[in-house]
């Protein structure tokens, strides 16, 4: 390797580790949830190791944003939605069994407790992202935020074997979701990313978004019969608990059968511009 390629090597690491060590800023909102304040950035989306949905690899810039450091557990979910549809008992258990559309609803009751302004509109489902409530991240949030800094298949590396220490998933999970937090954070700060239960992201999905995705604050496309699903779950194998492996699945109806008791959620709030 020549010294240029040398340079041009340790100048995206430092910029990565740069990123992905900068100051973690934690806060605790009005309803009593931590929230991670994730820096504005550039990172590259997308894989060429993954399916053809996540090509071609596009540099995106994200403006900063706050997310929930672990998933929605079980207490919360019932605490401001008065149900609790979770296959799996436990209060730290991560809430799953739940729809897109009542995971957006969870995101209305919680910014109407804490007197925000709601994002959703519950009969268009349309995101006002300049709401000051909570809302689902949208896919590219979500990757940016798991990847932390990372250009590797995980958020702690490229080896699968090292998911069991860093993960619940189909290897070690015994066939059940566990309490959020278990298992270590990535680099920001953010828990069970790539495992425990898959999550709910805003976007609409489509196979080919990525062609035509927009370079900055991406929100997926205007209209799909999917919404987008991304992590790892309790009975996912190594390659769906990446950082840029994607799904989806109906909003509303979700078919028991086919597992949505994977399906669960964490929540963002958009953040005023960080210099």
């Amino acid at each position: 390797m020549n010294k240029k390629l040398i340079l041009t090597a340790l100048c995206l690491t430092f910029a990565a580790f740069r990123s992905a060590n900068a100051a973690t800023q934690i806060i605790t909102n009005a309803s009593g949830v931590e929230m991670i304040l994730i820096p504005a950035g550039e990172f590259q989306m997308g894989s060429t190791a993954g399916g053809a949905d996540c090509q071609p690899v596009h540099r995106v810039s994200i403006s900063s944003f706050y997310m929930d450091k672990f998933e929605v557990t079980q207490e919360s979910f019932s605490d401001f939605t008065g149900i609790c549809p979770a296959k799996f008992d436990g209060d730290k258990n991560p809430i799953e069994r739940v729809r897109w559309t009542q995971a957006a609803k969870y995101c209305n009751a919680r910014s109407l407790k804490e007197g925000l302004t709601p994002c959703y509109d519950e009969k268009t489902w349309q995101c006002n992202f300049a709401a000051t409530g909570y809302r689902l991240p949208t896919e590219a949030e979500w990757e940016y935020a798991c990847r932390a800094g990372t250009t590797t298949a995980y958020s702690f590396g490229d080896n699968a074997a090292a998911l069991k220490n860093n993960a619940w998933f189909k290897d070690n999970a015994a066939k059940k979701t566990h309490p959020v937090g278990e298992k270590p954070a990535n680099v920001w700060g953010l828990c069970d990313m790539h495992g425990n239960v898959a999550e709910w992201c805003n976007d609409f999905y489509a196979a080919d978004y990525y062609q035509n995705s927009p370079p900055a604050d991406p929100r997926g496309p205007e209209k799909s019969d999917k919404r987008v699903i991304r992590g790892g779950h309790w009975s996912a194998t190594p390659e769906k608990c990446t950082s840029f492996f994607r799904s989806s699945d109906a909003p509303v109806l979700p078919d028991v059968c086919l597992g949505y008791d994977v399906y669960g959620f964490r929540c963002a709030r958009s953040a005023p511009l960080q210099k």
